[in-house]
């Protein structure tokens, strides 16, 4: 696929006054893309043969990874249900599943391919979904999830999590497990195993092995605070080493790095960044809700990713999947009103990409860098997060994968 993008903002440096960031540099190129790939970034290119976007000054910068989704289980393009109040915290769900979640079979995949869609529209190349795998359903979610994102191959690629919600050990999955394994599962999930398995040691070896034994990555859910949560963390930690395991290990949610002091934070954010495991976080905000340290863990070597978790489902009626605006969250609930603080948030959402790096020197794009980038109606990234700019086009792959053509000039500015 060639694509040629005429007139594209790019970011290249930083405006200083004194020691102070007061603004971001910008010119525009054009940017030529074959097979995927940048092949030539310069101020004027001439391919009249190729089909061709005309930026008109939009600003290019990374697409998004939407890193921690449930695709499989949502109200999504159905009628609107609003939750039930939560009375025995995540049990309440679980129980609810038991009964809802085989009712919603027959729309998963039509409700999945909405979530889908949405999410390309917001700017997203990349999808991790994590999916049910429990007594009532099996392994259902996993055909029906990698159904639809097999159909949008052409357009992003994707991980599924096979995500024993109802717990490895208290629901008796670990043969669906297995099996969700093989049928094209690339992470091993889990949930809070001090709270839902009541077996800490032997719920994460088990979700170890089982990795291992299949060559796959890990991505659990832990909610658990304080230090049960870091408990929980450290013998994941320790059981890794034992097994010497060496694929991709992420946390998600892991609330209990928001609850910490300093010793005993640092010594654990040690230890994960040895192992290279990385966070994945929606960002909670609200009354009795902590935050994790973002800056600080990516600072000390834990990568962070943002994730919106859902859409609307029967946990949460709240998720949008504008992952513009989960990073103008994050930069509200941090504090960071300044040009050079606002615009580093997007490595976030970025696989860790950002146009500039702190001192201001020009790091994306480069040649050779994979065609995944957005067209924004915004002046920097700074601004684009501050104020919540519009996508007007994706890109993904060296192609177009959506174009908005209702975008209005100066919207939210």
């Amino acid at each position: 696929m060639n694509l040629l993008i005429k007139n594209a903002k790019l970011e290249t440096g930083y405006i200083f006054e004194a020691d102070i960031v007061t603004g971001t540099k910008t010119e525009n190129f054009d940017i030529l893309i074959k097979d995927g790939q940048i092949t030539a970034i310069e101020k004027e290119i001439s391919e009249p043969f190729i089909e061709t976007i005309q930026a008109n000054g939009k600003l290019l910068l990374p697409s998004f990874r939407e890193m921690h989704i449930h695709i499989d289980k949502t109200y999504f393009g159905g009628e609107w249900i609003a939750p039930t109040p939560i009375t025995e915290g995540i049990f309440t769900r679980i129980k609810e599943e038991i009964a809802l979640l085989p009712l919603q079979l027959p729309v998963a995949k039509e409700r999945a391919v909405k979530m889908v869609e949405h999410l390309i529209a917001q700017g997203h190349t990349h999808i991790r979904s994590h999916c049910n795998v429990d007594p009532q359903i099996g392994v259902e979610h996993i055909k029906i999830t990698k159904e639809v994102l097999d159909s949008f191959a052409d357009k992003i690629t994707y991980d599924i999590v096979a995500f024993p919600q109802h717990g490895l050990l208290r629901s008796n999955v670990e043969p669906l497990m297995r099996e969700a394994m093989e049928l094209g599962a690339t992470h091993v999930g889990g949930v809070d195993p001090a709270i839902v398995d009541r077996e800490t040691r032997r719920s994460l070896e088990l979700i170890v092995e089982i990795a291992q034994t299949y060559n796959k990555h890990i991505d659990i859910h832990l909610h658990d605070r304080d230090l049960l949560g870091a408990l929980e963390i450290h013998t994941l930690i320790d059981i890794i080493e034992e097994h010497n395991f060496k694929n991709e290990v992420t946390i998600s949610h892991a609330i209990a790095l928001s609850d910490l002091d300093e010793g005993q934070l640092a010594p654990l954010v040690t230890r994960m960044a040895a192992l290279g495991i990385d966070v994945t976080s929606t960002i909670p905000i609200g009354q009795n809700r902590s935050t994790i340290p973002v800056k600080y863990l990516y600072d000390n070597g834990v990568k962070v990713s943002v994730g919106h978790d859902s859409l609307t489902d029967h946990w949460s009626p709240f998720g949008s999947g504008d992952t513009i605006h989960k990073l103008n969250t994050l930069a509200e609930r941090f504090k960071y009103i300044d040009e050079r603080s606002l615009g580093q948030t997007w490595k976030y959402a970025a696989n860790g990409l950002t146009p500039l790096d702190w001192d201001g020197q020009q790091i994306w794009p480069k040649l050779g860098d994979a065609a995944n980038f957005l067209l924004v109606d915004g002046s920097s990234s700074a601004h684009v997060v501050a104020r919540r700019c519009t996508i007007t086009n994706v890109i993904s792959k060296g192609k177009i994968i959506h174009s908005n053509t209702t975008v209005l000039e100066g919207e939210f500015r």
